[in-house]
Protein backbone atom coordinates (compact mmCIF):
# COMPACT_ATOMS: atom_id res chain seq x y z
CA UNK A 1 0.00 0.00 0.00
CA UNK A 2 1.23 3.40 -0.94
CA UNK A 3 1.05 6.24 1.43
CA UNK A 4 1.62 7.47 4.67
CA UNK A 5 0.22 6.50 8.24
CA UNK A 6 -2.32 8.74 9.47
CA UNK A 7 -4.45 8.69 12.21
CA UNK A 8 -7.61 11.20 13.61
CA UNK A 9 -9.59 10.99 16.34
CA UNK A 10 -12.43 13.67 16.14
CA UNK A 11 -15.68 14.43 18.88
CA UNK A 12 -18.65 16.19 18.18
CA UNK A 13 -21.86 17.30 19.71
CA UNK A 14 -24.93 16.91 17.58
CA UNK A 15 -28.62 17.90 18.77
CA UNK A 16 -29.53 14.11 18.00
CA UNK A 17 -30.54 11.15 20.59
CA UNK A 18 -28.49 7.90 20.46
CA UNK A 19 -30.95 6.20 18.48
CA UNK A 20 -30.74 8.66 15.25
CA UNK A 21 -27.18 8.42 15.54
CA UNK A 22 -27.55 4.63 15.55
CA UNK A 23 -29.53 4.60 12.70
CA UNK A 24 -27.75 7.13 10.71
CA UNK A 25 -24.57 4.91 11.06
CA UNK A 26 -26.13 1.65 10.74
CA UNK A 27 -28.20 1.65 8.33
CA UNK A 28 -27.19 1.88 4.15
CA UNK A 29 -30.13 3.49 3.30
CA UNK A 30 -29.46 6.29 5.62
CA UNK A 31 -25.78 6.69 5.24
CA UNK A 32 -25.81 6.94 2.08
CA UNK A 33 -27.73 10.47 2.16
CA UNK A 34 -25.42 12.02 4.52
CA UNK A 35 -21.99 10.31 3.54
CA UNK A 36 -22.21 11.71 -0.48
CA UNK A 37 -19.93 12.24 -2.36
CA UNK A 38 -18.54 9.01 -1.71
CA UNK A 39 -20.20 6.00 -3.09
CA UNK A 40 -21.18 2.36 -2.04
CA UNK A 41 -21.69 -0.78 -3.89
CA UNK A 42 -25.22 -2.21 -4.30
CA UNK A 43 -26.60 -4.83 -2.40
CA UNK A 44 -26.10 -3.59 0.92
CA UNK A 45 -28.30 -5.48 3.74
CA UNK A 46 -30.92 -2.51 5.81
CA UNK A 47 -28.55 -2.89 8.66
CA UNK A 48 -24.64 -3.35 8.75
CA UNK A 49 -23.75 -6.41 10.80
CA UNK A 50 -20.50 -8.26 11.97
CA UNK A 51 -18.64 -10.31 8.96
CA UNK A 52 -20.35 -7.43 6.28
CA UNK A 53 -17.79 -7.10 3.69
CA UNK A 54 -18.79 -4.62 1.29
CA UNK A 55 -16.95 -1.43 -0.82
CA UNK A 56 -17.03 2.43 -0.99
CA UNK A 57 -15.77 4.75 -3.84
CA UNK A 58 -13.82 8.17 -3.18
CA UNK A 59 -13.61 9.01 -7.12
CA UNK A 60 -11.46 6.40 -8.78
CA UNK A 61 -10.63 4.93 -5.75
CA UNK A 62 -12.12 1.81 -3.84
CA UNK A 63 -12.32 1.19 0.06
CA UNK A 64 -13.44 -2.28 0.65
CA UNK A 65 -15.33 -2.33 4.50
CA UNK A 66 -15.44 -5.58 6.62
CA UNK A 67 -17.52 -4.79 9.95
CA UNK A 68 -15.72 -6.75 12.73
CA UNK A 69 -18.07 -5.12 16.07
CA UNK A 70 -21.66 -3.90 16.00
CA UNK A 71 -23.22 -2.99 19.54
CA UNK A 72 -25.72 -0.54 20.60
CA UNK A 73 -23.13 2.39 20.26
CA UNK A 74 -20.14 0.80 18.53
CA UNK A 75 -19.12 0.15 15.45
CA UNK A 76 -15.86 -1.26 14.00
CA UNK A 77 -14.83 -1.70 10.44
CA UNK A 78 -11.26 -3.07 9.09
CA UNK A 79 -10.61 -0.74 6.09
CA UNK A 80 -8.14 -2.27 3.04
CA UNK A 81 -7.99 -1.29 -0.34
CA UNK A 82 -7.72 2.58 -0.47
CA UNK A 83 -7.20 2.67 3.20
CA UNK A 84 -5.64 -0.37 4.77
CA UNK A 85 -6.32 0.68 9.21
CA UNK A 86 -9.60 0.67 10.47
CA UNK A 87 -12.65 2.87 11.42
CA UNK A 88 -14.22 2.71 15.05
CA UNK A 89 -17.65 4.79 15.39
CA UNK A 90 -18.74 5.86 19.05
CA UNK A 91 -21.97 7.35 20.11
CA UNK A 92 -25.21 8.49 22.53
CA UNK A 93 -27.04 11.28 23.10
CA UNK A 94 -25.89 14.45 21.85
CA UNK A 95 -22.33 13.35 20.42
CA UNK A 96 -20.68 11.39 17.83
CA UNK A 97 -16.71 10.20 18.31
CA UNK A 98 -15.17 8.48 15.12
CA UNK A 99 -11.72 7.65 15.28
CA UNK A 100 -9.78 6.32 12.18
CA UNK A 101 -6.70 4.73 11.17
CA UNK A 102 -4.40 3.99 8.30
CA UNK A 103 -1.97 3.82 5.75
CA UNK A 104 -3.37 6.26 2.66
CA UNK A 105 -2.48 8.48 0.30
CA UNK A 106 -5.91 9.96 0.55
CA UNK A 107 -6.04 13.12 3.07
CA UNK A 108 -7.90 10.76 6.13
CA UNK A 109 -7.99 13.89 8.27
CA UNK A 110 -9.75 16.29 5.94
CA UNK A 111 -11.98 13.62 5.27
CA UNK A 112 -13.41 12.61 8.70
CA UNK A 113 -14.06 16.41 9.43
CA UNK A 114 -15.94 16.59 6.68
CA UNK A 115 -17.96 13.36 7.32
CA UNK A 116 -18.86 14.22 10.39
CA UNK A 117 -19.73 17.95 9.70
CA UNK A 118 -22.29 16.30 7.00
CA UNK A 119 -23.62 13.65 9.68
CA UNK A 120 -23.97 16.94 11.93
CA UNK A 121 -25.72 19.08 9.10
CA UNK A 122 -28.14 15.89 8.22
CA UNK A 123 -29.27 14.94 11.65
CA UNK A 124 -29.92 18.16 12.43
CA UNK A 125 -32.15 19.38 9.20
CA UNK A 126 -29.28 22.42 8.62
Amino acid sequence: MFGTFQQSRLRIEIDAAQGQIQTSLLQPGKFRQWLWPQRFAEGLPDELYAGLVFSSYVGPVEIRHEVQQVTENHLRMVLSDGIDGFHEWYWGDNWVQSRLEGISVLPINLGQSLTLLRLRQYLTGA
